[in-house]
């Protein structure tokens, strides 16, 4: 049970709702570590095969939660000294790197705000769906810190390209939902009341695929966007076909695909 998120399990698909709409999802310490302990926990959660990330209320996330970092806490860790603020930002820049990790596709549901580190949960999800209402920007510029923080600077560039990416990192400014739809940084837009539905639609087609085609597709999605050559990544590409090759799976889509009915699929 969490205090700062809701998830709704339906089958093989989890709903995850950034559930502090008042503070428009703002990021506090107790959020990250319940998210945190949510995308650690997927990697043996064998029911979940995809995921859907969302914001409850009207935006997806506005990023850390400014009035609990100036409570005060924040100066302890600076006079903590280096080692005790390196630990305080890795801490949460983990948190991306967790949901890399996770084997089970995610799809972000973005709609209103999502900035900071909002923006950085929804760029390391695997696909974006955008409401109308979504602006996304990276907000830690406009305060005084670098904009390449937990992760940004990776993901923005391999979804957008370097010019799209070094705009929106050195201004800080806001992308709307059309022009991040034109420049591929979400895969569609829709009216803010479709968004859940369109989210659960896309969700529904990934699970009518086999269960392990659908964790190694993503895995090798994930280590060929670095591949060192087109070698590196056929090797991968390889070993997966290999792998899935051999499972009673593979074998029910041969028998579905021939007999002209939907396959039956165990994760076997």
């Amino acid at each position: 049970m969490y205090e700062t998120l809701a998830v709704e399990r339906d089958k093989h698909l989890t709903a995850l709702t950034l559930n502090r709409p008042d503070a428009l999802n703002a990021l506090s310490r107790r959020m990250v570590n319940e998210l945190r302990d949510f995308f650690w926990n997927l990697a043996e959660d064998t029911e979940t095969r995809v995921v859907i990330v969302r914001g409850a209320g009207r935006a997806f996330c506005a990023g850390l939660d400014l009035k609990e970092a100036g409570d005060g806490s924040g100066e302890v860790e600076r006079a903590a000294g280096v080692p005790a603020a390196l630990r305080s930002q890795r801490h949460i820049a983990e948190l991306m790197m967790l949901m890399r990790r996770a084997p089970q596709p995610i799809i972000a549901a973005v709609k209103g705000a999502a900035s900071g580190g909002g923006f950085a949960i929804a760029l390391a999800s695997d696909v974006r769906i955008a409401g109308e209402s979504a602006r996304m920007n990276a907000a830690f510029i406009r305060l005084g810190l670098s904009a390449c923080d937990v992760g940004v600077s990776y993901f923005l560039p391999r979804i957008v390209g370097a010019s799209v990416a070094s705009e929106l990192l050195l201004t800080g400014d806001f992308i709307d939902a059309a022009r991040a739809e034109r420049t591929g940084l979400v895969s569609r837009v829709v009216p803010d009341a479709e968004l859940d539905a369109a989210a659960r639609e896309m969700a529904g087609r990934m699970l009518r695929n086999a269960p392990l085609a659908l964790r190694l597709t993503k895995e090798a999605l994930k280590h060929n966007l670095d591949a060192p050559s087109l070698e590196a990544a056929i090797a991968m590409e390889d070993r997966n076909q290999v792998l899935t090759a051999g499972t009673r799976d593979f074998r029910e889509g041969i028998a579905a695909f021939l007999q002209k009915r939907p396959p039956v699929f165990e994760d076997r």
